[in-house]
């Protein structure tokens, strides 16, 4: 993300918006629409590749960034590389990764949240934050409070909140971060996350995102059917969206919904994102129970 002193329009507003509220295809739209000049071309073929990644299309992305692009491009390459390989690929890559942060450019936004993004995927929070924190772009602080998010530290996730506001108050990305960090908090902040999303969608048009955070603020107040209307409108758009499908699942049991039903979301998600976090522990909690009923069969 470029920031200019200039008070020229920024014809990469829309697309870099619609990156952010996860309309990835609408992103690819205007990427392959918007006129742009030298200078912005490199930010524009960035978001777009990134938004090729968000829908798993790894292998368009690997074919077309060749060795003669951008290195900011190869670095989008690099975590597309990452994310279609095997796990025996993915532990390579990440041994790899070692020696490339040595050198790593902290001036290089991009950089910083390929690299981190590995890491996050690896599960290993402490140095995907630490390459984080070597830069001062929006999005990359976005990342740490969703980091911190995950850390069940919301404290922190408040202060980088804070930093974030103290950049850009009006910011999608501040707005987002703000509604996760409601989120996290819960109580009274889920109707005020509900809000932010609400928002967010009356003036850019409803996306998965900001569906399931709609949902999420609504389940969180017991408020199951309306989450449920919601939720039916984000499988209408994307039918195998991860956080969809998860939600689904959450509220099929809420609902009181027959044990089909959630079986048929579960095993979509295990078709579309077998490596999603929530599948990998729903894996292990399994073959922790069959070997369970094993010790009492012996």
């Amino acid at each position: 993300m470029t920031s200019s002193s200039s008070s020229a329009p920024d014809v990469l507003f829309e697309l870099r918006n619609a990156f952010y509220l996860g309309n990835y295809q609408q992103c690819i739209n205007e990427a392959q629409r918007v006129k742009v000049t030298s200078d912005n071309k490199l930010d524009k073929d960035i978001f777009m590749y990134r938004a090729y990644v968000a829908q798993k299309k790894y292998g368009l992305v690997c074919d077309e960034i060749n060795s003669s692009m951008a290195t900011q491009l190869q670095d989008v390459k690099y975590l597309a590389t990452y994310l279609m390989a095997d796990d025996n690929k993915k532990s390579n890559i990440a041994q790899d990764l070692e020696s490339k942060i040595q050198t790593l450019d902290a001036t290089d936004w991009v950089q910083c949240l390929m690299f981190a993004t590995i890491y996050y995927h690896e599960n290993n929070l402490e140095t995907a934050l630490r390459v984080l924190h070597s830069s001062d772009n929006l999005e990359c602080s976005a990342m740490v409070l969703q980091i911190y998010l995950k850390l069940d530290r919301l404290d922190l996730a408040r202060k980088e909140l804070k930093r974030i506001q103290e950049t850009d108050d009006d910011s999608t990305l501040c707005q987002l971060s703000q509604a996760s960090a409601n989120l996290a908090q819960g109580g009274d902040k889920l109707q005020d996350a509900y809000y932010i999303y609400q928002e967010l969608a009356d003036k850019y048009g409803p996306s998965p995102l900001l569906l399931n955070g709609q949902a999420v603020a609504l389940i969180g107040q017991e408020k199951y059917t309306e989450a449920e209307t919601l939720i039916q409108e984000a499988i209408d758009k994307d039918s195998n969206n991860s956080e969809t499908l998860i939600n689904s699942i959450v509220l099929s049991q809420y609902l009181g919904k027959p044990p089909e039903v959630t079986n048929r979301y579960m095993n979509q998600l295990k078709d579309s994102n077998s490596s999603h976090p929530f599948i990998q522990d729903y894996l292990a909690k399994e073959r922790e129970l069959q070997n369970l009923i094993k010790s009492y069969q012996i």
